[in-house]
């Protein structure tokens, strides 16, 4: 089985929080890439790990709600700010230490979504994109659900999207 047929596998089932903490890993795996790029002074290495978790945080920051996240939205949003010009400016002088004091915001606010994770309320928080089909579809009257609940819904031959 491939990486990437493994990585879709292994997301298929997640949450949107659990997407949220994919990206952090994969800002922090691409992170650690351009570290070693720095080692083995790979230049074009080292700028294409540092592009992707520069996309990561990009994608990251456009979905914020200010607008139904309130003041978490906005510190995200500065804390993704910071951690943009924190990547370049370690890309720009190929400093490990800075890539390291990067890696380390970012894993304590990864290990942050976890623990909001723990939230069954969490998800409803989430951009319409980073949450898993169930929790975009979630009804917001249970009183009206059919008997069999979600599942019957499902299960309809009559209902479609």
């Amino acid at each position: 089985m491939s990486e990437t047929s493994y990585q879709e596998q292994a997301l298929a089932g997640a949450t949107g929080v659990e997407l949220v903490i994919a990206l952090y890993d994969g800002m922090i795996r691409h992170l650690h890439r351009a570290m070693q790029c720095c080692e083995e002074d790979d230049v074009r290495g080292r700028r294409i790990a540092v592009k992707k978790a520069v996309d990561i945080v990009m994608y990251l920051q456009a979905r914020l709600r200010p607008d139904v996240g309130g003041k978490p939205a906005v510190a995200l949003g500065e804390f993704y700010a910071a951690m943009f010009t924190m990547m370049l400016e370690a890309s720009h002088i190929a400093s490990e230490e800075q890539f390291r004091e990067v890696i380390l915001c970012i894993r304590n606010v990864r290990d942050a979504w976890t623990v909001v994770g723990r939230d069954p309320e969490a998800g409803k928080v989430l951009p319409r994109e980073l949450r898993t089909r169930e929790e975009k579809y979630v009804p917001v009257d249970a009183a009206a659900m059919p008997v069999g609940g979600m599942e019957e819904i499902r299960s309809s031959p009559s209902w479609s999207a």
